[in-house]
């Protein structure tokens, strides 16, 4: 299985929260298109004829292309790769776009699932993090969705947010379940270095990210879902059974895919590679440039390491078979050694081959997975 990740960088305003490369500007969104159906043209042969059972477009706010140039890209691309024809299509929208109008629009597309920025359900929480809509928005977006025959439904919802109160996040989770959408991505606030929410906290200006609070959330977005049948596949994401984000899950089971448009990254199991992060490098694209910034060949201990990563992410968990056949017996044997410490603490727990984070492991997930990596090769 193999995908595509369609990167849009435009937005009408950053939010505060954002790492992602994004501008909130109009300039280059008229040549925009142009560029990346050219860069699409040169990279036509980077996944050597694999079946495209995912298109996933991100952002930035892929919202905002007008829906004549989402046309075009779904033409270029289906006329460069071999998509299937029950490919899982999703476009990110962000609530305020999500009119019944543009919903309609979307639906005469190849686009089959959105997934809707929601955040909260709650304006203090939204202004926070200076999000564009407001709560009675988010929950038009979805009914605008729903008139316009999309069924295939994912929102993301942030917790963890200073005036995110427990009584408020139970009431969030509870909105979302009562909405009868099919998939939840829940993500902690965090706050990356560099950022305005980073700047505003170091300035006095905003209230800092109380961990506890993240992690009592987390304790009840975990009760809740389980609760409501959803099924926690991955550390972030939760769904019915049968509506799992296959382009997600292709990242995570090592799956192929090429990223088109500035900071996407690209992997075809033996290197991985990422585009500038910068709009006029972008766009001044033509003839035989590129506008791959860096390539890098992975080593074994590198595809060790990812494959630990994200496994173990998973609810398919880590598989120490999987391990010597691919890595070897050393490396299987490096890692039941040093997972050890963590089935004792029970914070991971073994089934046949197969390791999975408990409940309390996910809340550490990512020094447990670094506890199990190898040194890299310089």
């Amino acid at each position: 299985m193999a995908g595509i990740y369609v990167h849009i960088p435009f937005c009408r305003q950053k939010c505060h929260y954002c790492n992602f490369f994004s501008v909130a500007t109009k300039r280059g969104r008229d040549t925009f298109t142009d560029a990346l159906l050219r860069e699409a043209e040169m990279q036509r042969d980077y996944l050597a004829g694999e079946k495209i059972e995912t298109i996933y477009f991100g952002g930035g706010t892929p919202s905002l292309l007008k829906t004549e140039d989402l046309t075009r890209i779904f033409d270029v691309i289906y006329s460069l790769f071999p998509v299937d024809n029950e490919a899982e299509i999703t476009l990110e929208t962000n609530p305020d776009d999500l009119t019944e109008e543009k919903a309609r629009e979307w639906k005469d597309t190849p686009v089959n699932r959105l997934s809707i920025g929601i955040q909260s359900f709650f304006d203090d929480d939204l202004a926070y993090l200076n999000r564009v809509h407001n709560a009675a928005q988010a929950r038009q977006s979805v009914e605008n969705a729903r008139e316009a025959g999309f069924r295939n439904l994912t929102i993301d919802l942030i917790y963890g947010i200073p005036t995110l109160t427990k009584k408020k996040w139970r009431q969030n989770l509870e909105l979302f379940f009562s909405l009868d959408i099919p998939h939840l991505s829940a993500y902690a606030l965090t706050v990356e270095e560099k950022t305005p929410l980073w700047a505003l906290i170091r300035k006095g200006r905003y209230t800092p990210v109380d961990e506890r609070q993240s992690v009592a959330h987390f304790r009840t977005l975990l009760e809740i879902a389980a609760k409501n049948g959803f099924i926690h596949y991955e550390i972030s994401n939760f769904s019915r059974p049968g509506f799992y984000s296959r382009h997600n899950s292709l990242y995570w089971l090592g799956g192929h895919y090429l990223g088109l448009g500035p900071s996407a990254h690209s992997y075809n199991g033996v290197s991985r590679q990422w585009n500038v992060s910068r709009l006029d490098g972008y766009l001044q694209l033509s003839g035989h440039q590129t506008v791959v910034e860096e390539k890098e060949i992975l080593t074994p201990e590198q595809r060790y390491n990812e494959y630990v990563m994200t496994s173990l992410r998973t609810v398919w968990g880590c598989d120490t078979e999987h391990i010597a056949n691919v890595f070897g017996e050393a490396r299987r044997d490096f890692f039941l050694e040093n997972a050890r410490p963590f089935t004792e603490k029970n914070h991971l727990y073994q089934e046949g081959t197969r390791f999975f984070l408990t409940d309390e492991g996910k809340l550490f997930a990512d020094g447990i997975a670094a506890a199990l990596f190898t040194e890299v090769e310089p």
